[in-house]
């Protein structure tokens, strides 16, 4: 992008060992919907590949991608700081211990394997829970950081070795860059407008594509716009400036930007202390694999026509429906201003739950209830 080269990025994130995805760029950045469907709708004839090219690997672009973030700090400014780096299969994993080093961190590797290790920043798993607590207390670390198998979504963790939720990771980032609109999909917290930290907040579909499709509305209004997911990706769609240093604009997701940030609004506190100061608003996500699209589809379809009905189903006989949101899947608000939300994957035969409580407790066992309920009914 920097380059104004189009390109296809092969990726991998948790999706099963057998499948790779593919992302296409534009030299302005990520395909749009609109883009897919053309290419989805075009017919051409190629000639069989009879050769493949002996592809040459440039060191350019990882260069690029530390510098963009070492350059805007003169001072070491995690100096002080230990941080592990999580490194397992992550695409990205032999640039994040240098990068933090030369701003002054101390870092730890953990967890490097030769085998694809399948994190979903969004449902980690019980396995990679335990491993953050462990390091954190062994090794005596104010954070951990770590990204999905592709290196674009987050995973950072506080000093306890408590995972953060990408939403929360996100609007801790856009409020230490002084972001005035944000667009973020459907799913994220709803701590980010209770915050009352920016001038707009657009809810979207799910998907980068959807989050990128709101910044030149947002732009024409707004000096600042940005977006992220609540699998941690950040998307910045302005130019910044810090420490008088031109940040650029990166209309994609990013999963260096919103660990810096995190770490230098961090420099005189910890992390649980800065999560601690948001709207108590907690979320927890999860998935039933292997479980086919049209069922899926279904069980939306049902919620749809009575969402009563599907409370019943659910064994959620206590609290009633208040609104429905059909952004992306269904979404519901109970009367006690509880949340849940039901949705196929994008990318894979899933089906993911998603739930927003007044405590994590409470978030996690409307999603492990639920998708017990569905597993047991299907």
């Amino acid at each position: 992008m920097q380059n104004d080269m189009p390109c296809i990025m092969v990726t991998g994130s948790h999706i099963p060992f057998d499948r790779n995805g593919l992302k296409f760029y534009r030299p302005d950045g990520e395909i749009s919907k609109e883009d897919e469907q053309a290419i989805i709708g075009s017919a051409f004839v190629f000639p069989p590949v009879e050769q493949l090219p002996e592809l040459q690997v440039s060191p350019q672009g990882a260069q690029a991608y530390v510098t963009r973030y070492t350059s805007l700090y003169a001072d070491k400014i995690l100096v002080g700081k230990r941080i592990g780096i999580y490194e397992h299969s992550s695409a990205g994993r032999d640039l994040y211990a240098p990068l933090f080093q030369e701003l002054g961190a101390e870092v730890i590797s953990l967890g490097r394997s030769d085998e694809f290790v399948p994190i979903d920043t969004e449902a980690v798993s019980e396995k990679d829970r335990l491993l953050a607590k462990g390091w954190a207390e062994q090794f005596n670390l104010d954070a951990i950081f770590s990204t999905d198998g592709d290196g674009d979504r987050p995973l950072v963790s506080d000093e306890t070795g408590n995972w953060l939720r990408g939403d929360l990771l996100g609007l801790l980032t856009a409020s230490e860059l002084g972001i005035e609109a944000l667009a973020i999909p459907v799913s994220c917290n709803t701590a980010v407008e209770l915050s009352n930290k920016f001038k707009s907040v657009t809810r979207t579909k799910i998907g980068s594509p959807y989050v990128i499709a709101e910044f030149d509305s947002l732009a024409n209004r707004y000096s600042t716009v940005a977006g992220f997911e609540a699998n941690g990706g950040f998307l910045l769609a302005s130019d910044l400036t810090i420490n008088g240093k031109r940040l650029g604009a990166l209309p994609t997701r990013d999963a260096v930007l919103p660990a810096l940030m995190l770490l230098a609004a961090s420099r005189n506190k910890k992390i649980s202390e800065l999560v601690d100061q948001l709207p108590q608003r907690f979320t927890w996500s999860d998935r039933v694999k292997d479980f086919p699209s049209k069922k899926s589809k279904q069980i939306i379809n049902d919620a749809l026509i009575s969402p009563e009905q599907l409370l019943i189903k659910l064994g959620l006989v206590s609290v009633n429906c208040v609104s429905i949101d059909q952004t992306d899947g269904v979404r519901i608000t109970l009367d006690c201003s509880d949340i849940f939300h039901l949705r196929p994957s994008g990318n894979a035969p899933e089906l993911r739950c998603y739930a927003e409580a007044n405590t994590e407790i409470k978030a996690k066992d409307y999603v492990e209830k639920i998708l017990h309920k569905i597993i047991t009914l299907n």
